[in-house]
């Protein structure tokens, strides 16, 4: 028994344990030290995993540090949460928690393979009208419902950079599905966004959120680009809007990799002039936006005031259509479709 005991000791398994619990306080890092961790802690770098996925600039500016100890206190931090390479069958086990939040619409949620997945970015574009935000307003109460229901049991936070966010909707949509309207808009944290860089600093702020909260478990941002499109106009000024948007993505999906949410993501459309036949609606964002969202979603308007959704893009389900309908009491199936079409 003792020489087992003695081979467990000496695992890999558990010598990546002993190094976690080595470093359990950030300051205990090499590089860190007390009045380091106090920044870090305060602008929400509460544990080890938290700085492991953190972009070595925002370290760098926040802590008033060279690059070199930036990137050394990063690596230490990567080592002790042990990021490195997991095996296929490790990552599958690790997929395991993934979670997902009903839209309202079976078919719809089976197009997206069962719902809004946490640990993924869920973009969706589409005119002025096409459901965008109903949806939002849908998932933000729907993930408060037990996990029976489609929910989470969770809370969310809700960027608003158009001005879009009505609390008697969210009343609305919650008496339906038998929550407190009150109850539900205490559960959501919303953030009016009046310029790009103040939609940066909301997005920032949301860790610190998390650990006060670890309910929640949805991020919504209505839209994406509004506020970048109408500030950065011209072809000069396209590279620094591009640039700034991805680090506004990247760290959205680093929270919902770190915090095991989902992150949904409104965006607006133009028409592509060199389009001759077919749709020449796209989305705005460009390439930038295309290869952070996860899944991507283009909605429009069907026949007698039903939306049609297609799935343009996922890392692992094909192209489809599913039909569903927004109403007084949601996002529902249609009532004369409601079924989704699978395309190759």
């Amino acid at each position: 028994m003792a020489k087992k005991d003695a081979e467990t000791a000496d695992s890999p398994e558990s010598s990546k344990e002993e190094k976690f619990d080595e470093f359990s306080d950030i300051k205990d890092l090499p590089g860190v030290g007390s009045t380091i961790a106090s920044k870090l802690k305060g602008a929400g770098y509460e544990d080890v995993v938290s700085l492991a996925t953190a972009n070595p600039m925002d370290i760098i500016e926040l802590c008033e540090i060279g690059e070199p100890t930036a990137k050394k206190i990063i690596s230490a931090a990567q080592e002790a949460a042990n990021m490195n390479f997991i095996s296929g069958l490790e990552f599958e086990e690790k997929r395991k928690s993934v979670q997902r939040i009903s839209t309202g619409s079976n078919a719809l949620d089976i197009l997206l393979g069962g719902g809004v997945e946490s640990q993924s970015i869920t973009e969706c574009y589409g005119e002025f009208g096409s459901g965008k935000s109903q949806i939002a307003f849908q998932l933000a109460v729907n993930v408060q419902l037990p996990k029976e229901k489609g929910g989470l049991e969770g809370h969310a936070i809700w960027i608003d950079t158009e001005g879009t966010f009505r609390a008697a909707r969210i009343e609305q949509l919650a008496k339906v599905r038998g929550i407190d309207p009150k109850e539900a808009l205490q559960n959501i944290k919303v953030g009016r966004a009046y310029s790009s860089e103040h939609q940066k600093a909301l997005v920032d702020k949301i860790p610190g959120l998390i650990n006060n909260d670890p309910k929640i478990k949805l991020i919504v941002v209505d839209s994406m680009m509004a506020l970048y499109r109408a500030e950065y106009v011209g072809r000069g000024t396209l590279a620094d809007r591009q640039q700034k948007i991805n680090v506004i993505l990247h760290n959205l999906q680093r929270f919902a990799d770190r915090f095991n949410i989902a992150v949904y993501m409104t965006n607006q459309v133009m028409a592509r002039p060199d389009v001759m036949f077919g749709d020449p609606t796209v989305a705005v964002g460009g390439h930038i936006i295309g290869h952070v969202a996860t899944y991507r979603l283009y909605l429009r308007k069907g026949k007698k005031g039903l939306r049609v959704a297609k799935l343009v893009d996922s890392p692992s389900l094909p192209e489809g259509e599913a039909t569903f309908q927004i109403s007084a009491d949601g996002i529902t199936d249609a009532e004369e479709e409601g079924t989704t079409k699978k395309t190759k």
